[in-house]
């Protein structure tokens, strides 16, 4: 078999093994409105699964440091959570849920979820240059990602 083969093959691997990490962050957000906010509450308090922040990570192309502030916490320290099966503290799983929650209604908008990820990830100049999902580490923050987003939806974006 030649290089060229193998190479092949190997990016051939990589991209399924990136789409089904990618499908893993949609299935989990996709019916996250659906909980009533108790439930909501209770998933935050018990922490979801540490394996998520890998999930995060591959969907939204997030460079360490900002996997860091968006999960509250070190990349070693997630990893071990992760390796000793552990949940994430419940202000990572709030966060995520926040996450999953704007992801929803970006897609709406977008009626896709390649370009729901690209928007998440990149410098907003509606949000002052702040990236929309950095910005879901807070309430306030995921407020005026929303407050964009309704203007998109509606055309009135600056």
């Amino acid at each position: 078999m030649s290089a060229s083969t193998i190479g092949r093959r190997q990016a051939k691997n990589k991209d399924e093994s990136r789409e089904a990490v990618v499908a893993a962050f949609w299935n989990f957000s996709s019916n996250r409105y659906l909980l009533k906010d108790a439930e909501r509450l209770r998933q935050f308090q018990e922490g979801f699964s540490a394996h998520l922040f890998r999930i995060v990570r591959v969907t939204f192309d997030l460079p360490d440091r900002d996997v860091e502030t968006l999960f509250n916490a070190s990349i070693p320290t997630l990893e071990r959570r992760r390796r000793e099966q552990k949940n994430l503290d419940p202000i990572a799983s709030e966060r995520l849920d926040r996450i999953a929650s704007i992801c929803h209604q970006v897609e709406e908008v977008f009626a896709d979820k390649e370009a729901t990820a690209i928007w998440m990830s990149k410098p907003n100049k509606a949000l002052g240059g702040s990236t929309p999902i950095l910005l879901c580490d807070t309430e306030i923050g995921a407020r005026q990602v929303r407050r964009v987003l309704h203007a998109l939806e509606w055309g009135n974006v600056t």
